[in-house]
């Protein structure tokens, strides 16, 4: 296996000019992508554009055998997620496994397909968690930015996710269409019984970037919805714990992205690809490894791919010898990458990159480009020409 190469964009030196990254501790949490079939069309989709052109998956037995050898690296917690993990026939058999690994499990997913005999298989298997997406408060506004007629049906399992006694995660991806929403949003987690609900801002990879323009909110936005969170916060207390995440473009500092490059996370794409993040395949000359070619530890410790941005030998200036590198490890390479072409540069969303005022454009400028690109759903035709 080649060393990665950064020839694109200016790059840096080859690993075998710098020296070795630190020896990182074990990957804490294994994600499972088990497929990139989904029946809904988000516009926000993190996937990658051209997922159409990667159909093959793993089978039941080469997923058991990447569970155990996680789970012999020291993984811990599991997330099954997509696409939709559901359309795997052999999830139930996959969750029965991890529960006997020792696993804790989550389930991330849009509904579709979670019946009250699926989810009584799910909870004997041993499933202990389940995350359950919304696109709004609404059935308008739900089933349009989903492309789909799915809120009855999400409303649905919530009530089946209760009744199985799941502590249940209520997720929405927040953008321009419906951050005025956020009340709303909060009310229907109550009223549904979410212990916890992810307000997850947008953050720009696979179809979200396609999309950014038309899912960019303004400050005022944002302002105004933290504002409405906050108040619940002091309103509610503990009775459902909001999590509000600001997106990454009006911050002044890059966010610790998985906690730092091979560091304690470890994503499988459908096709078996290790990734050190979800979107890592989007990087140019970055070779990922094959589960079905290379064990799992030589993955993690040894391949090129999971060392090329761990530690600090690979960063540049103004990462080099910031004493806020230890805190967010130069930021995102994939956001890095998708702003500047680089990604080995510093992320843009750092006040003291080069290129930062780049993003402050882009926040500027998008509501003057939404009135001239249409937003884009998630499909298999577009997926096949990207």
């Amino acid at each position: 296996m080649c060393a990665p190469c950064w020839a694109r964009g200016g790059g840096v030196a080859g690993l075998s000019e710098a020296p070795r990254p630190p020896r990182p501790g074990p990957p804490l949490w294994l994600l499972a992508e088990l497929t990139y079939r989904c029946p809904l069309h988000c516009a926000f989709c993190y996937n990658p554009l051209r997922y159409a052109q990667r159909r093959e998956e793993l089978s039941t037995a080469q997923w058991v055998d990447v569970l155990r050898q996680a789970r012999e690296l020291g993984a811990a917690q599991l997330g099954f997620s997509g696409g939709e993990p559901l359309l795997r026939e052999d999830l139930e058999d996959l969750v029965a496994q991890a529960h006997r690994l020792g696993y804790y499990t989550n389930l991330l997913t849009s509904g579709v397909g979670l019946t009250e005999a699926r989810a009584a298989a799910l909870h004997r298997a041993g499933l202990d968690h389940v995350q359950l997406s919304f696109q709004d408060s609404t059935r308008e506004m739900n089933d349009f930015l989903s492309h789909t007629r799915t809120f009855d049906l999400k409303r649905r399992v919530a009530a089946i996710i209760k009744a199985q006694g799941w502590p249940m995660v209520m997720n929405c991806v927040l953008h321009r269409h419906n951050l005025p929403h956020v009340a709303q949003i909060i009310d229907m987690a109550l009223e549904l019984g979410a212990e916890y609900l992810e307000l997850a801002n947008t953050q720009y990879y696979g179809w979200a970037l396609h999309n950014r323009a038309q899912l960019m909110p303004t400050a005022e936005q944002l302002r105004q919805a933290e504002a409405v969170v906050n108040d619940y916060r002091a309103r509610i207390g503990q009775r459902c714990r909001l999590l509000f995440v600001v997106p990454d473009y009006f911050e002044q500092r890059p966010k610790a992205c998985m906690n730092g490059w091979g560091s304690v996370f470890l994503s499988i794409a459908p096709d078996g690809r290790a990734m050190p993040c979800h979107n890592a395949g989007e990087l140019p000359g970055l070779t990922l490894p094959d589960v079905r070619h290379t064990p799992l530890r030589d993955i993690w410790y040894d391949s090129p791919a999971f060392n090329a941005y761990r530690g600090e030998a690979w960063m540049r200036p103004p990462c080099q010898g910031c004493e806020e590198r230890h805190k967010d490890f130069g930021g995102c390479r994939c956001q890095a990458f998708a702003l500047t072409g680089n990604p080995a540069a510093t992320d843009p969303v750092c006040s003291r990159s080069p290129q930062h005022e780049d993003v402050v454009r882009l926040v500027r400028q998008a509501p003057q480009q939404r009135e001239t690109q249409p937003l884009v759903f998630r499909s298999d035709a577009v997926s096949r020409k990207a």
